[in-house]
């Protein structure tokens, strides 16, 4: 395989990755490093560093359409970046003294949990129940545009959910994922807040936590043009499509379908892990 062939198949697979991560709200990474490293046999912290690249993409892609059509909670997002972005940091830094193996297990373990969060049903809250106190203070709660208006929703359980972002930025540190399906677990289980406001909100996030660990990788020297580049210019087209297909889809079908093929990646990953393939 030359150089050429290569870069194409890296930029479909991106594509597809960016396409699907912005309609799941979980990010194109949770995609591209299982991809890199079975498919193409990239080493993880290569296919690591050319996955936050692809997640500030995705993120910048679709973050932009979500805003423009009033999903997203800029300052739910906002708050809860500054647990996120400390972990990534953390978790970056981490990273570079963990062994190849250990991060192949441990990105199994969480593409297998992603599955399960992907196909998983998702159940409207109620909104009657009273505010968190903490969203009613930084003013958290917000509006959604649905077929029959605005529709308004309280956002609760903030202690919770900063704390699952905290967890979450260290996995995108470590990882490279942008750990989107630990965002949409945090507001949507933990801050029952809608789902699509979950995943926009989510979209919005994944890109300013990679950048916050991208700069470490960057400064190890994990982050190569050459493989970034197709990467990239693979998940921005895929991003903006994936969040125009979003407003109006019914993703439970698509959900069942990603979470098959994570499962698949997973065990080929310990796979190679197990018998030294990576």
């Amino acid at each position: 395989m030359n150089i050429l062939e290569f870069s194409l198949l890296v930029w479909l697979g991106s594509f597809s990755a960016g396409f699907v991560g912005a309609l799941t709200g979980l990010g194109g990474g949770v995609v591209i490093v299982p991809l890199l490293t079975s498919v193409f046999g990239v080493d993880i912290r290569y296919a690591v560093g050319a996955s936050l690249v692809s997640v500030i993409a995705t993120s910048l892609g679709a973050a932009s359409t979500y805003i423009k059509k009033g999903y997203t909670n800029l300052r739910l997002g906002m708050f809860l970046e500054v647990a996120t972005t400390i972990g990534a940091i953390i978790g970056a830094m981490i990273a570079v003294f963990v062994s190849v193996k250990m991060l192949t297990i441990v990105l199994a373990i969480v593409l297998i949990y992603s599955a399960y969060l992907s196909q998983r049903p998702r159940i409207e809250i109620d909104q009657n129940q009273p505010a968190d106190p903490l969203a009613n203070y930084f003013h958290l709660n917000g509006t959604y545009p649905t077929p029959d208006g605005l529709m308004s929703y309280q956002v609760h359980s903030v202690p919770a959910g900063f704390s699952v972002m905290f967890v979450a930025g260290i996995l995108s540190g470590l990882l490279g994922i942008g750990s989107g399906a630990f965002k949409v677990l945090a507001m949507d289980q933990a801050m029952r807040i809608p789902f699509k406001v979950s995943t926009t909100t989510s979209n919005f996030m994944i890109g300013v936590t990679a950048a916050a660990s991208a700069g470490v990788y960057l400064a190890r020297g994990y982050i190569d043009p050459g493989l970034s580049m197709p990467v990239m210019l693979g998940v921005l087209p895929g991003a903006f499509l994936g969040a125009k297909v979003l407003i109006g889809a019914k993703t439970q079908i698509l959900r069942i379908i990603f979470s098959l093929v994570l499962v698949v990646m997973a065990f080929k990953m310990v796979y190679n892990s197990l018998i030294g393939g990576l």
